[in-house]
């Protein structure tokens, strides 16, 4: 591990998070486009997700199975610069299999699917190797800094990425033009180009290899762990699709036993950490949860805004008025990144003041440029500043420290989905948009503190935290069942990511108390460097 950061090597490795975000933002474009292309209903266009989502948990599955077969950490093995290459290259794949098929005369949506999920098979390797790497490009203590930095590298690319992509496909930001089947093909071979471009920028670039050389030990009861929790979620899927049992109770069911097994384990490792790996750190199985809870939470809070805004209350809007609110959850993430990314840099306490200030608001007014370009409304949008200013209100209270950071910010959060649940109008809604603002840096917090003191399984435990994406697939779905419920409805059903955040705050303070009592304090580091 290096004690210094090293500037160049990193503004390197963040190129490839743009890319992550640039490259999502093209998923919203071809989604309606199969719909209409191949006469699908919602369910069947949003398998496009699914597939995206099944390709990050079985990515990571495959990986640590692979591991498990060598007797050794893959990524140890390689090094996170080669893993990022061959997650590039098996990117580029799927994107020219897509560019392939879109450019034939017969399409088939099934094989579309598979293309997406060779590209996010891809991804899953990309993120594997690139969060560690990002952590081991200086002090540990710091790593949450690092990565906050590249996440806002991955929000701009995801807010310029419906401007750049709408160009490409319809020649101009504004058009309302339907994409033909020919300006697919343009675009994805444009991204294969794109992950090209990476490859040659990392092979050629003078970044270390950052593998660590120590042999890990097989992991046999982990491993065993995982098939089961696999063969579940396949068996509550093929539940879904042929059996009469209502989806919501499967899908709490899925829930359920994500926990449980996951807790199981977490006991069952304590008692005996032979044959665990990476799962016998009791920090990391607790992280693998957070990263669960905190990608659901993140998705199900947007993802499920449409219902809200629906709602006469919340102004009674038609699906297509409400593009400024979703892209203003989005943008409140990447507002928040560029806080966090001003730790990355040598600042004096002062002037880390005035531009923790000044750059959430910069980016809030790039946020409005960019949508003023692609049409949306932004006068209604100003009173937010006072959201903006408590998430600034609530860095300086956390003091960038990764535990107090994430139990600030989660504090904020229920906070927020609370006083969603209770008030109506612009203040509830605001307030639930600002839930972005709250989970803008969770993802480096949780991510840095669960690979805390892994050793030779920080590859692994990057796997595992990856996997956990599974998240995202599972408690929006959940919160759109509680909506369906008379009794709840949409204001009410935010009381679910109340607990999720809830559940993150006590995260934090769990995390706090294992590391230390490993001798690992982050907080104290970082107050120190400052």
């Amino acid at each position: 591990m290096q004690t210094k950061t090293q500037n160049s090597q990193f503004i390197t490795l963040i190129t490839v998070f743009f890319f992550w975000g640039f490259v999502a933002a093209s998923n919203g474009i071809f989604i309606p486009f199969c719909k209409s292309h191949f006469q699908l209903n919602q369910l069947a266009s949003q398998l496009i997700d699914t597939s995206f989502y099944g390709a990050y948990f079985m990515g990571s599955l495959i990986l640590f199975l692979s591991s498990e077969l060598l007797g050794n950490d893959l990524l140890n093995k390689i090094g996170y610069k080669k893993g990022i290459i061959y997650g590039l290259t098996i990117s580029i794949i799927g994107a020219l299999a897509l560019a392939y098929v879109t450019g034939t005369n017969t399409q088939s949506y099934a094989f579309i699917l598979v293309t997406f999920f060779i590209i996010a098979l891809g991804f899953s390797l990309q993120q594997t190797a690139a969060q560690p790497f990002a952590i081991s490009l200086g002090t540990p203590e710091t790593g949450s800094h690092r990565l906050n930095m590249a996440g806002s590298i991955n929000s701009f690319g995801t807010l310029i990425g419906p401007l750049v992509v709408s160009i490409l496909l319809f020649g101009s930001a504004n058009s309302n033009a339907i994409p033909n089947i020919q300006s697919i093909k343009i675009l994805y071979l444009f991204l294969a180009g794109l992950f090209t471009l990476s490859i040659l920028i990392f092979n050629f670039s003078k970044l270390p290899q950052t593998n660590i050389p120590e042999k890990t030990d097989r992991s046999p009861k982990a491993l065993f762990s995982l098939l089961i929790l696999t063969a579940v979620l396949l068996i509550i899927i093929l539940l879904a699709i042929f059996s009469p049992i209502h989806k919501s109770w499967l899908i709490v069911s899925a829930l359920l036993f994500v926990f449980i097994l996951l807790i199981s384990s977490y006991r069952l490792s304590q008692k005996n950490p032979n044959q665990w790996g990476a799962m016998q750190y009791p920090q990391l199985v607790l992280g693998m949860l957070a990263i669960f809870v905190y990608v659901g939470v993140e998705v199900s809070i947007q993802s499920n805004m449409g219902a809200l805004l629906k709602l006469p209350e919340f102004g009674g809007l038609h699906e297509s008025n409400i593009s400024s609110y979703i892209s203003l959850y989005w943008g409140s993430l990447m507002i928040g990144r560029w806080i966090g990314a001003l730790s990355v840099f040598k600042l004096s306490k002062t002037v880390k003041n005035i531009l923790s200030f000044v750059v959430p608001y910069l980016a809030f007014g790039l946020y409005l440029v960019v949508n003023h370009i692609k049409g949306n409304e932004i006068a209604n949008l100003y009173p937010y500043t006072i959201c903006i200013l408590l998430l600034i209100i609530a860095s300086l209270i956390a003091q960038d420290k990764p535990t107090k950071t994430l139990l600030v910010l989660s504090i904020f959060g229920a906070s927020a989905m609370l006083l969603g649940t209770l008030i109506s109008g612009n203040i509830g809604l605001y307030a639930i948009i600002s839930g972005g603002l709250f989970c803008s840096v969770m993802w480096p917090c949780i991510f840095s503190l669960a690979t805390a003191g892994l050793g030779k399984y920080t590859g692994q435990g990057s796997a595992l935290l990856i996997m956990m994406i599974l998240g995202g697939a599972i408690i929006p779905p959940l919160q759109g069942a509680m909506i369906d419920i008379p009794s709840i409805g949409a204001q009410y059903s935010y009381l679910l990511p109340v607990t999720c955040f809830l559940f993150l705050a006590y995260y934090a303070l769990l995390s706090k108390k294992i590391l230390k009592n490993q001798g690992i304090d982050f907080d104290t580091k970082v107050a120190t460097t400052h």
